[in-house]
């Protein structure tokens, strides 16, 4: 019989897994809060609305990487085991974070500089393909019976604690520095931090434990055997993409694009945008355990069917009363809304994904399905959003992008589980 951890031991587990995902989360979000500084020091163009667009492709292209990184590496992780993967996932995430801090702005280096702030970004979007999909199958294998929509929810709730982390640096230096500054060199700091505790997070992800699920399994698949089985449930990943589609749409409006729409669309103040992230955050960490609680007692299907309805219902009305009435206060009623509609429906998502992809390509397959979702939805919503807001003349268009990613959630969840329950997964998310 397996022996059972005590608590203690599980926390300390659940904090070390999570630290790698942490700093990604971490590395991704200041790109996409310090957009406007990034757009100026690396993309000058002729007009505002151009260098932003520019930044945004540059941090949609990190996305473009994701599925090959979930493919490869997800394949790496499933056959040589969870705990070594993610070491690796940590070194190559560092790599393209240590880029982007020191690379030289267009003055000096001239066309240099972007061209390796894209590198950077390449290299984070490759380790970001699997990092996702490993930590959340490793808590879903270490996890208590009975407990694994809780246990995963901290995988997101990893993430939130970097917005906050990272709102509450940018809320310091905008106090601290004059505006000047921040635009010359006060928005690298940030990265430095992150920099900074790289040689922490190694050290303490290299003391995690394999698990036990992976230790004891007879067979352990090759990587042809992982890609030949990746090929056979491609129905269940394509499923799997959208419903993570409905997660990663709503989670980078509501955390990435917040600064950005606020400042340069609401034209509030930019700490009044960082503190509303920050709210936003901390109601995420809140709802999530939560929901992925209430999902171990009640089943997945009823908050993902529910959340992304709602999320297609309310998004656009949300926004839209925001936008005609844009202060600090409106602003982070609409933000807290939003924010209970993805953490609800996340907190569910992302254990159901690690139930519905066979065990033999766990990683892989939720990689994939995450990545792809990411690369073809979420990871552009700024850019989207930015585009939707220039060409209908409608601040409000972004809560259209969030609807669809509703609907996304809602027919995918319909299809996986068609036959009326938790335990009657189709026979796609069967087959090994």
């Amino acid at each position: 019989m397996t022996p059972v951890r005590p608590a203690s031991s599980k926390i300390a587990t659940v904090l070390r897994v999570t630290s790698g995902n942490f700093l990604e989360m971490f590395d991704f979000f200041l790109f996409g809060f310090y957009a406007s500084y990034i757009s100026k020091t690396f993309f000058p163009a002729g007009s505002e609305f151009a260098s932003l667009m520019l930044t945004f492709m540059t941090f949609g292209a990190g996305f473009l990487m994701r599925p090959l990184g979930a493919i490869f590496l997800g394949a790496y992780v499933d056959s040589i085991g969870r705990r070594k993967g993610l070491i690796v996932t940590l070194g190559i995430m560092a790599t393209g974070t240590i880029l982007i801090a020191f690379v030289p702005g267009y003055e000096t280096i001239g066309l240099a500089a972007p061209l390796l702030v894209l590198v950077g970004r390449l290299l984070q979007g490759f380790s970001a393909g699997v990092e996702l999909g490993g930590v959340s199958v490793y808590l879903a294998e270490m996890a208590t019976p009975g407990r694994k929509g809780f246990y995963v929810s901290w995988q997101s709730g990893s993430q939130q604690v970097a917005v906050m982390f990272a709102a509450a640096i940018g809320y310091a230096l905008n106090n601290m520095l004059a505006p000047a500054a921040m635009s010359d060199w006060g928005w690298r700091v940030p990265f430095f931090i992150g920099c900074a505790i790289v040689p922490f997070l190694f050290y303490i992800r290299r003391s995690l434990e394999e698990t036990q699920e992976f230790q004891q399994r007879k067979h352990r698949p090759a990587m042809r055997e992982v890609f030949a089985s990746l090929t056979r449930n491609w129905r269940i990943v394509l499923l799997g993409m959208l419903m993570v589609g409905m997660t990663t749409i709503s989670f980078y409006t509501i955390t990435v694009y917040t600064p950005t729409f606020g400042k340069a669309v609401l034209k509030l103040s930019e700490t009044d945008s960082l503190i509303v992230t920050f709210c936003t955050a901390l109601s995420n960490l809140f709802w999530l355990p939560v929901m992925g609680a209430l999902s171990d007692r009640i089943g997945r299907k009823p908050l993902l069917l529910t959340f992304s309805a709602l999320t297609i219902l309310t998004a656009y009305p949300a926004l839209s009363w925001l936008v005609a009435n844009a202060t600090f206060g409106h602003m982070l009623v609409v933000l807290l809304w939003l924010s209970f509609l993805y953490s609800s429906y996340n907190g569910a998502m992302v254990v159901a994904l690690t139930e519905i992809v066979p065990a033999s390509v766990r990683t892989a397959g939720f990689s994939l399905a995450y990545s792809l979702a990411t690369a073809l939805l979420g990871g552009f919503t700024p850019l989207v959003s930015t585009w939707m807001i220039e060409a209908t003349g409608n601040k409000a268009a972004p809560g259209l992008w969030m609807a669809f990613g509703g609907a996304c959630g809602l027919v995918a969840t319909l299809l996986i589980y068609r036959r009326g329950s938790d335990a009657s997964l189709p026979a796609v998310g069967r087959t090994a």
